[in-house]
């Protein structure tokens, strides 16, 4: 099949999570697909800014054609437009609004889209938030595949994703956690729908005396991976960190390894070691006594399986369904949802050398059985091909074709 990825940055310098996803389904499914990405020029989620030349390039292998985005998104203005909707009463016209400040809205792509529709047998859109998939899924939605990547958060209790929701040929979630959500709150259980998830290759041979020459450290230490951001959790693990530090005598330290998109505090036990690569972040898992996984918001959470691929426990917050969930169908780490839970769960991980040992090998087999890249790519291949043959057949009476059969795990 000829697809087209959609998402709304792409390239090896981008490190969000539906990206990364997106570049490494498309790397794997390309041996099997003719597939080209459809992004924009923008490299930084905060701005938009037009950084990447427009045109055609390869990146692993695979066509990607950028496009310019209009204008870069001022911040500071859709923070307060954001108040506003958040806040109150408005409009689903001021929600279109929001969506338009949100970004990033490029009409040379979706100009692309429209012209281009026939050229594809089916369109993949990559995360439910942003104007690629709001305004471009409308466009090509008798071909339209989405990958939501959704999870419980305030963007998508706004009116206007109900239609995203329902626009797709199929929905391709990452975890149970994520269908059981969408489908309780939106009523599209007539999508056709898999729960996929993504594939996971062996972890390079990581060296945690690398790791730790690179960054002079000698004590023991926890581990944060991924984007050192409000939004996911990092604020409260500072806190809950720095207490319990104050409440035991321990050289612990909290070691970032990620891009910091706020002020890190002053202190000594946190120690930031850059944004790391594949090579840095194996290493600096392998060295670590426990990775710690802060967000309330996931949709599934690539480090923490990495994590159980290096063998090691992680401890996540509880609030967020889909981390809790891999805990349980896993038993490879422990939850938390408030500061005596963090520090009760840190403590046993800390104290107990066989328990931990434990976890991080019932993680690393948990991995291996559901998130193997052979298993993972024969259910997208399967789903794509037959969400293709219902779009290109225009079923009209799809429940009985079996076009609206929705697939469980």
């Amino acid at each position: 099949m000829k697809l087209a990825f959609v998402v709304q940055r792409y390239g090896e310098e981008v490190d969000g999570g539906a990206e990364l996803l997106c570049r490494r389904l498309a790397t794997r499914l390309s041996k099997s697909h003719d597939i080209e990405i459809l992004t924009t020029c923008a490299i930084d989620y905060i701005t938009w800014a037009n950084e990447y030349p427009q045109g055609v390039v390869d990146v692993g292998g695979v066509p990607v054609r950028r496009f310019r985005v209009d204008r870069p998104r001022d911040i500071e203005d859709f923070n307060g437009y954001s108040l506003k909707i958040f806040g109150g009463h408005h409009t689903i016209e001021q929600e279109i609004e929001w969506m338009r400040k949100q970004g990033p809205y490029s009409t040379e792509l979706f100009e692309f889209l429209k012209r281009k529709r026939p050229s594809y047998d089916l369109f993949v859109f990559f995360t439910y938030l942003y104007c690629t998939t709001f305004f471009g899924l409308e466009i090509v939605s008798e071909k339209g595949v989405l990958v939501p990547t959704a999870h419980d958060e305030p963007p998508i209790r706004l009116g206007i994703f109900k239609k995203v929701f329902h626009l797709p040929r199929g929905i391709i979630y990452l975890t149970p956690e994520e269908q059981r959500f969408i489908v309780n709150k939106f009523g599209n259980h007539h999508i056709p729908s898999v729960v996929a998830g993504m594939g996971f290759d062996t972890p390079l041979i990581a060296d945690e005396s690398r790791f730790l020459r690179k960054v002079k450290l000698e004590d023991p230490y926890v581990l944060y991976v991924g984007r050192i951001d409000e939004s996911k959790g990092c604020g409260h693990l500072f806190e809950q960190f720095l207490k319990y530090k104050l409440d035991h005598a321990s050289r612990l330290k909290l070691v970032l390894l990620g891009k910091p998109v706020m002020r890190l505090p002053e202190s000594p036990d946190i120690v930031w070691a850059g944004f790391g690569n594949q090579e840095d972040k194996f290493d600096a898992m392998k060295g670590s006594s426990a990775v710690i996984m802060p967000s309330q918001y996931e949709s599934f959470s690539i480090a923490t399986l990495e994590s159980w691929l290096n063998g090691k426990p992680v401890l996540v917050n509880g609030v967020s369904e889909v981390l809790r969930g891999h805990c349980l169908r896993s038993n490879g780490g422990l939850f938390y949802r408030d500061y005596d839970e963090f520090e009760g769960a840190l403590e046993l991980i800390l104290n107990n050398e066989n328990l931990a040992r434990r976890l991080g090998e019932n993680g690393k087999n948990y991995v291996l059985s559901n998130y193997s890249w052979p298993a993972v790519e024969e259910k997208y291949n399967r789903f794509l091909r037959q969400v293709a043959s219902c779009s290109q057949h225009g079923v009209a009476n799809q429940e009985e074709d079996g076009c609206r059969q929705v697939h469980h795990p």
